[in-house]
């Protein structure tokens, strides 16, 4: 006996939702067949914003950032703190820094870290890009924002020793206890610069 799956469309459908990352086969499936079936699923208009998504939207030349255009709406902005200048690993780490509000400086992302086990070295980064924007850029401080893991410490290492002879501060963000976190929770690496990094 033949056994019965839904029909060709929607197991495509699933198909191209489970190579979303974080939507297991479970979850594709609901929202294969909420977009079928819901009446307020409105499938034509993800669809449409997907396809916009994808065409229009770009990194910016400059940074990395998410643009519609060939600079984003923060390296286009000329109240900008044009002496600061801080690096992230991803564009998607400008975002939550930018809504602190506490920095108006420039951002530039990596595109990654250096992370030797996966094959990504420096030659894979936007390193060089870096290097040019800070001779043309000339900014005072250049703040490295980059994971606390083994290879966000590497390639701010590694970053910190290409900078070294450029006339500039190099600093790292702050590290400690996250806001609601108790100290029982907390590693020693953790507790370490949280201890060091006090004020």
């Amino acid at each position: 006996m033949k056994r019965v799956d839904y029909p060709a469309p929607i197991t495509e459908l699933v198909a191209q939702l489970r190579r979303m990352p974080g939507i297991g086969p479970r979850s594709a499936e609901r929202i294969a067949l909420w977009m079928n079936q819901s009446r307020d699923a409105r499938p034509v208009e993800i669809a449409k914003a997907i396809q916009a998504a994808a065409e229009s939207v770009r990194p910016c030349e400059r940074c990395g950032f998410f643009s519609t255009g060939p600079m984003c709406e923060i390296c286009a902005d000329p109240s900008r703190n044009t002496e600061l200048l801080c690096v992230v690993e991803q564009a998607t780490d400008i975002l939550p820094l930018e809504r602190t509000g506490v920095y108006r400086g420039r951002y530039h992302a990596l595109g990654g870290r250096i992370a030797p086990l996966d094959h990504v070295g420096p030659e894979q980064l936007r390193i060089d890009e870096l290097l040019r924007r800070i001779d043309a850029e000339t900014p005072h401080e250049v703040i490295l924002a980059l994971g606390a893991d083994v290879e966000g410490e590497a390639t701010a290492n590694y970053l910190a020793d290409l900078l070294r002879d450029k006339p500039i501060t190099v600093t790292r963000i702050a590290q400690g206890l996250p806001a609601g976190g108790g100290l029982e929770s907390a590693d020693e690496l953790t507790l370490s610069r949280a201890m060091s990094g006090r004020r």
